[in-house]
This record gives structure tokens, sequence and C-alpha cells, in this order.
């Protein structure tokens, strides 16, 4: 059973995501959250699997919520996506980059909601979309901060070919096409690639391959 959180400060949309989610037979929300103080604690209380965080909540907001959140090593487990209401919204990289497996738009149909909360538990990260691959590299291209480049040196070269792959959002059963290699194998090199980087998941992976270079916008491999 995957549990969800649920953190918004509008309760008829908590309303609408609980009712959609527990009526799957893998699914249940194990709690909500009207803030981002109370979703920290609620969190750390209920360990879920998923928390859906909305970026603007009062108290404390979602992009500050989610760092508390991924910073915290005894909650590695939680995965957190973003409920924004514009696809480019500057905050969700931000939040990306602080540790969100990927984000959502709130008028996202129904299906999809339910796709995203299976996919980050699989460990997809909801990099699949085009328009996260858009927003990362829009964003990732703008960023003052240092470029890492160097932390790439650790990566042997068939790992820095699957991180660029991982970079323009391909799953590891693409990865293994393009490489012609098992799927076994490519979610081997992706998950060596992530302990040597550092990176929580696959989302932390793609900004990284913006950050250094190694993946440009528009990048198609």
């Amino acid at each position: 059973m995957i549990r969800v959180l649920l953190a918004d400060d509008q309760s008829l949309v908590r309303a609408g995501f609980k009712a959609l989610l527990d009526a799957q037979p893998d699914i249940e929300v194990a709690g909500e959250a009207a803030d981002g103080d109370e979703a920290v604690r609620l969190v750390r209380q209920l360990r879920p699997d998923v928390v859906l965080m909305d970026i603007r909540m009062p108290v404390l907001d979602g992009l500050e919520a989610t760092r508390r959140v991924t910073g915290d090593a005894a909650l590695d487990g939680v995965k957190v996506v973003m409920l924004t209401t514009f696809e480019l919204d500057e905050y969700v990289f931000e939040a990306i980059r602080s540790g969100a497996s990927g984000f959502l738009v709130k008028d996202t149909e129904p299906e999809e909601l339910l796709r995203a909360v299976r996919a980050v538990v699989a460990g997809d990260a909801l990099l699949s979309p085009g328009v996260t691959r858009r927003l990362i590299g829009e964003f990732a291209a703008r960023s003052k901060e240092p470029a890492a480049a160097e932390t790439l040196s650790e990566l042997t070269e068939r790992e820095r070919e699957v991180m660029a792959l991982v970079g323009i959002g391909l799953s590891n059963e693409e990865i293994a096409r393009r490489l012609v290699v098992s799927p076994l194998t490519a979610k081997t090199h992706v998950s060596r690639t992530m302990v040597k980087l550092g990176a929580r998941d696959r989302a932390q992976l793609v900004v990284l391959a913006y950050e250094s270079g190694l993946v440009r916008p528009g990048w198609l491999g």
C-alpha cells in the first residue's frame, strides 16, 4: 500500500485528491496538512511514501518544508512531489534542487496524478514529461551556482553517458535499448552514478546533468 500525505492550504484541493487517491486499491491518504510546518511534523510522525506538497502555503512554504524533509536523513525514503498552479514556476526548480522528486500542476488529469504517485515510489522521479525537462533546463541555465563539472571526474565514461540519458528523461528501459544493455545493467549504472554524486534520486541527477553542462536545454542525445 502506497501511503500519501497531502499538504495544501486549500481544503477543496485536498478533498479532491483524497477522494481520488483513496479510491485506488494500492493507495491510501495517511494524513493532511494545511501548511508547511504541519506537513513537516506529519511527515516525521507518519513516514508516508509520498508527499504531495503545495509550493505556496502559510506559516512555512512548500519549498522550505521540502528542504526540511529531504534534508532529514531519517526521512530518506519519503518522496516529495511539488504541486503548482503554473508549469514554468521557478520555485519548482529550486524544490527539485532541494530534493523533490518532481512536480505536478494542480489541474493535472486524474490518471496523471495516479501515475505520478506510483512513479515516484518506483523511483522514476516524474522525469518523462517534456515540460519537466524544459523547466529544469531553463532554470538550470540561469543558475548562479558554480558549475559542477568537476564532480563528474569521479564517473566512468559509461556513467557519464548514462547520466546524460537520464538528463533527457529516458527511463532505465529506454537507456538499456539506447546502449544495447540489459535494463538491470542500466539501473546499476544509474544507481552507481547517483551514489558517486550524492544525488537523492533521478530528479537531482537531471539537475546535476544540466548544471555541469553535460546536458544542455534542447539536447536530445
